[in-house]
């Protein structure tokens, strides 16, 4: 069997031209060390405080303390399944529960997700009745005299 340059470049050409270059850049960080639903993780140095960030198991943490080496995070969920080495990435998002008339009677987690065992919420209304708020990480002062 013969192969003929044209073929080889007529196969080619139509490979490229069903490739799709979606490139996506994620910020990834290393689990250092988990206990008592905190997480001590390296390699996220340019994770924001409050942002919420993704362990395996689609479970969510928030970024609560920012040092130079590493980065401390709670963990909102079961963390006997996250181990040392395991990965976090960023969401880009800073902590906030959807409020609206979709949760009014739900049971739900720190980050807004159904706990209920109840039907699915209904569609969304309109963003005006709709809304996020951010979840505050501030601490207040109190005045005692």
């Amino acid at each position: 069997m013969k192969l003929r340059p044209e073929e080889i470049s007529s196969v080619l050409s139509q490979e490229l031209q069903k490739y799709d270059r979606d490139l996506g850049v994620e910020s990834v960080g290393t689990i250092l060390q988990v206990g008592d639903g905190i997480a001590r993780i390296y390699g996220l140095q340019d994770v924001m405080a409050g942002e919420l960030i993704k362990f395996p198991g689609d479970i969510f943490g928030m970024v609560l303390n920012l040092e130079e080496n590493s980065v401390g995070a709670a963990i909102f969920g079961d963390d006997t399944h996250i181990k040392e080495g395991d990965q976090v990435t960023r969401t880009g998002r800073i902590a906030e529960v959807p409020v609206g008339d979709a949760v009014i009677g739900r049971v739900v987690n720190a980050v807004g997700q159904p706990l209920t065992a109840r039907a699915p919420s209904p569609a969304p209304r309109p963003a005006r009745s709709r809304s996020r708020r951010r979840a505050s990480s501030r601490a207040s002062r109190s005045r005692n005299r």
